[in-house]
């Protein structure tokens, strides 16, 4: 029976060496050349149960049940035969044998024969593990190998001599075998020797230790054996040596490290847009565990978002990216396997080749040159390197480069796909965004447009400063959700709008309904239209933020209104307290809901107004409330020039590349003074007419402008008129104003519009819009919340055009 802590007990650390059917072991008769027993061992009693006395001279048959498919009777056996019976035990059960039949020299002429006897079971046993032993030597595919205690090959076996292609390893230590050997397990002892010290004193295995090295049988090819060890020991357990398993699994472990290599190319590399980065991440992942070194060598026009012609000759210069911090033009030799890479559009390799000095262990440089192919378009090459390489490049090498480099290309090509719509979506934004700045006497300007970083894109955020009539200014600044071509195109139709509707001199909460109402309806037909058969996709100008303000020198008030934009900053000109008013929040654009509300602000002479986009203050790693107590600390310095404060408040805020756009618009406030403006109060009776041409033509030639006495008595004359014949009832108001031009304002309590036509020739009235609109540079109607205002605008004499400043930074 088993033991169970020992295991099997025919497979025990005790099992005996001799075999079953050895003499020293097994259960023995001497039978005569009749088959009569003539003698019986003890071994034979406690194997069937007879006694000698029961045994002695009597035929061995009788104590045959079943020759197991044997026609030659037990007792007839011929010398030296061995064969399987059944044999009777004394208690009646059956005991299935295996015999063996040995002759034997006796002094009379008589035969005798030495029967030897064992259990069937045993004995098969022990022969299938004597058949496995003599496999392990002779036919095993695996190496073995026995090291005494001295850690010297005392034995190996067929395998391992045929593999190594050397049997004369005897004597030498585990490190001796094979040449240029190393241990590549991570956290193993650096030396195979070391490993088996560790065995042999442990008793503790080590299993599946890979090795590389270079076999006696083919010194110019590494290999990689996969070893496992364990401690030899005797009955006692005192070691013996230690025996050492070995199986070579090259192909097997450059598959793994090529699937790994591939398995890591796909999660680092090309993680941006950036094709420098791209290129560096590919060499983090192939040097050293692929290519002793790699370049990646672009053409200048993919590095600028455009593709190359298919089919075009490609030559050099190229542009080596991601071996510095900067791009380097570099030149192809033309024959180099560079050139021939881009010629072809196919790899091109250069085998290593042995020097004279080292020999073919030496090897020499080679290269594998692996073109960037995007569909049909060559966009550069990926050339590898190795210093020391003897071997020729095998198939799998040539997979592994061209999917690696096939990756790097996808991740190219999308770069340059992003380059080329991020260039142009930077140049719509920027042609669209005012480039200049008009000088005007109302207010002083000054801002910053920073661009999202490369990895997010142009945005659409936004900013315009309008002039409008009675030297008012409109200030807008806004933000389209989103980046790329759309966003900007977005923005650029959303400031259109602005400024077509400021030029209506709307309210602030007026022209956010206005501009709300266009969004939405843009939306709803955009919904209702199908391209081949799909929805359009959505509109961009939905959610997006704004705020209008309108800022009136003479009265020195803003109002303002916004949806969904953040509060500006006004900072105090006399204390240079700075607070974020509280203005009515309406909803983002195209979301419907809540009316727009403007608020007024009166802000003395001085004021800085601070407007901006949420990207100045927001963003994933930074708390608005941090930020915006850092704008109040530098908008605190308001007296400094405006250009300073913007830059300071960019690095102070925005030290970084964000992943959303910032827009920043700082207005610094002026008042026109009393020597600027002039009005007067008419009653509304036709003899105002009168008064209102003398009191504007007295105080123009105050100002010295009595060139335009004769144009500026007409307009007031045709403007009052009108105001008296139409207003409902109320006063009028006559208000003159000096500034880059001489504007002539009158407003009345009446809501109807004038409109500008042609008089017939037999008509009596009429002509008086069309004279002002020919005399003047421009007239126009903005209404209030007791009236409405017409005013005109004419040209300085000898007043050129107002300069421009241009604000665009860079």
């Amino acid at each position: 029976m088993d033991d169970p802590d020992r295991g099997p007990a025919r497979y025990g650390r005790d099992e005996d060496p001799r075999g079953p059917l050895d003499v020293s072991r097994a259960a023995t008769a001497v039978i005569d050349a009749g088959g009569t027993v003539l003698g019986w061992s003890a071994a034979a009693e406690e194997l069937l149960g007879y006694s000698p006395a029961e045994v002695l001279g009597r035929p061995v048959a009788r104590y045959v049940a079943q020759e197991a498919g044997a026609p030659v009777p037990l007792d007839a056996l011929p010398g030296r035969a061995r064969r399987t019976a059944v044999l009777r035990h004394r208690d009646g059960h059956t005991v299935r044998v295996s015999l063996a039949v040995l002759p034997l020299n006796t002094e009379d002429a008589a035969p005798a024969r030495l029967m030897a006897m064992a259990d069937a079971d045993e004995s098969e046993q022990w022969e299938a593990l004597q058949s496995m032993l003599r496999g392990l030597v002779t036919q095993s595919p695996v190496g073995l190998a026995i090291y005494d205690t001295g850690l010297k090959v005392v034995w190996t076996n067929q395998a391992l001599c045929e593999e190594m292609g050397n049997s004369q390893y005897v004597g030498q230590g585990p490190d001796e075998m094979v040449g240029d050997g190393r241990v590549l397990t991570p956290d193993s002892p650096p030396t195979l020797t070391e490993t088996l010290r560790g065995v042999l004193e442990s008793g503790q295995p080590v299993i599946d230790l890979h090795y590389r090295g270079r076999a006696p049988v083919d010194p110019d090819r590494e290999r990689v054996w996969s070893c496992s060890y364990y401690r030899l020991q005797d009955a006692a357990g005192t070691p013996l040596g230690v025996c050492e398993e070995s199986v070579d699994i090259t192909e097997r472990y450059l598959a793994q490290q090529r699937l790994d290599l591939l398995v890591r190319a796909g999660g680092s590399v090309g993680l941006s847009l950036d094709m420098a980065r791209t290129a560096r991440e590919l060499a983090a992942v192939a040097v050293p565990s692929f290519a002793d070194d790699l370049v990646v060598d672009l053409l200048a026009e993919v590095l600028e978002g455009d593709r190359p012609t298919p089919g075009a000759t490609l030559h050099g210069p190229l542009v080596r990216v991601g071996a510095g911090e900067e791009p380097q033009r570099i030149a192809l030799l033309p024959d180099g396997p560079q050139a021939r890479a881009l010629a072809t559009g196919l790899p091109v390799r250069e085998d290593g080749v042995a020097d004279g000095e080292n020999g073919a262990a030496g090897g020499g440089r080679a290269r594998l040159a692996v073109p960037l192919r995007a569909e049909a378009s060559v966009l550069g090459v990926v050339t590898f390197t190795w210093e020391h390489r003897v071997n020729a490049f095998d198939s799998g090498e040539l997979a592994v480069a061209e999917e690696l480099v096939a990756r790097v290309a996808m991740c190219v090509d999308n770069a340059r796909r992003y380059t080329r719509e991020h260039t142009a979506a930077l140049m719509l934004q920027r042609s669209l965004l005012p480039r200049i700045l008009p000088r005007l006497t109302a207010v002083e300007l000054a801002y910053r447009y920073l661009p999202a970083d490369s990895k997010a894109g142009v945005g659409g955020d936004w900013f315009d400063v309008i002039a409008l009539s009675g030297t008012r200014v409109g200030l807008v600044v806004g933000d389209v959700v989103g980046h790329g071509l759309r966003a900007a195109a977005t923005m650029g139709r959303l400031r259109t709008s602005v400024r077509a509707l400021a030029r209506l001199d709307l309210a602030p909460d007026e022209l956010l309904s206005r501009l709300d109402d266009l969004v939405a309806q843009a939306a709803n037909e955009r919904a209702a239209v199908l391209v081949d058969g799909e929805s359009v996709p959505d509109d961009e100008a939905l959610g997006v933020t704004c705020l209008y303000a309108v800022y009136d020198p003479v009265a020195g008030t803003c109002s303002m209104a916004r949806a969904g934009h953040p509060l500006p900053a006004v900072v105090d000109p006399a204390t240079g307290a700075v607070r974020f008013p509280d203005l009515p929040a309406g909803p983002p654009l195209g979301l419907g809901g809540l009316p727009f509300e403007s608020a007024e602000l009166q802000l003395p002479r001085g004021s800085l107004l601070a407007l901006f986009t949420d990207g100045l203050v927001r963003g994933r790693d930074r708390d608005v409330d941090v930020q915006l107590d850092a704008l109040r600390r530098v908008l605190a310095h308001h007296g400094r020039p405006l250009d300073e404060l913007c830059d300071e408040t960019v690095a102070t805020l925005l030290p970084r590349p964000v992943d959303d756009d910032a827009a920043l618009l700082l207005v610094r406030t002026h008042t026109l003074g009393s020597h600027q403006v002039a009005v007067w109060e008419l009653e509304p009776d036709p003899r105002s007419v009168g008064r209102a041409r003398a009191l504007a033509v007295r105080q123009i030639s105050e100002w010295g402008l009595d060139e335009l006495a004769f144009t500026t008595e007409l307009v007031v004359s045709e403007l009052v008129t009108n105001a008296v014949r139409y207003a409902a009832s109320g006063p009028v108001q006559l208000r003159l104003i000096r500034d880059q031009t001489l504007i002539c304002e009158v407003s009345d309590t009446g809501h109807t519009s004038p409109h500008l036509r042609r008089a017939s020739g037999d008509d009596e009235g009429g002509r008086g819009l069309f004279l002002i609109a020919q005399m003047t540079q421009q007239w126009g109607t903005r209404y209030t919340s007791s009236g409405k205002t017409i005013w005109a605008e004419q040209a300085l004499p000898f007043v050129k055009t107002p300069s421009l400043r241009r604000s665009w930074p860079g």
